[in-house]
């Protein structure tokens, strides 16, 4: 790999470091707010915090954690929570996501 073939690499996405779960969280609502997919729901195993990731069938990036429309540090089990995402996941209403350690 010579030096300018750093500046040429493709984005290859995103992918999951641990092996294990760390939690779960249910999907109750679905929406976009200046280009951020915002998942409305309920953590209902582990804890969340911000860098986590979102695995369903793809994989997105925890930004920011909203309870009550106050930003927070982290989510317990639960916690009804809007997460919001860097990367798009294709999910349905009442599906569950398993919870990633980044």
């Amino acid at each position: 790999m010579g030096f300018l073939d750093f500046f040429r690499r493709k984005n290859r996405g995103v992918g999951i470091a641990s092996r294990e779960p760390v939690g779960k969280f249910q999907v109750v609502g679905i929406t976009s707010v200046l280009g951020r997919e915002i998942l409305g729901g309920t953590v209902t195993d582990g804890i969340i915090y911000p860098g986590y990731k979102l695995k369903g069938k793809g994989v997105a990036i925890v930004r920011e954690i909203h309870i009550q429309n106050r930003k927070v540090d982290f989510a317990v089990e639960g916690d009804q929570v809007a997460l919001v995402l860097e990367g798009v996941l294709k999910v349905n209403s009442g599906e569950f996501l398993e919870v990633y350690q980044s």
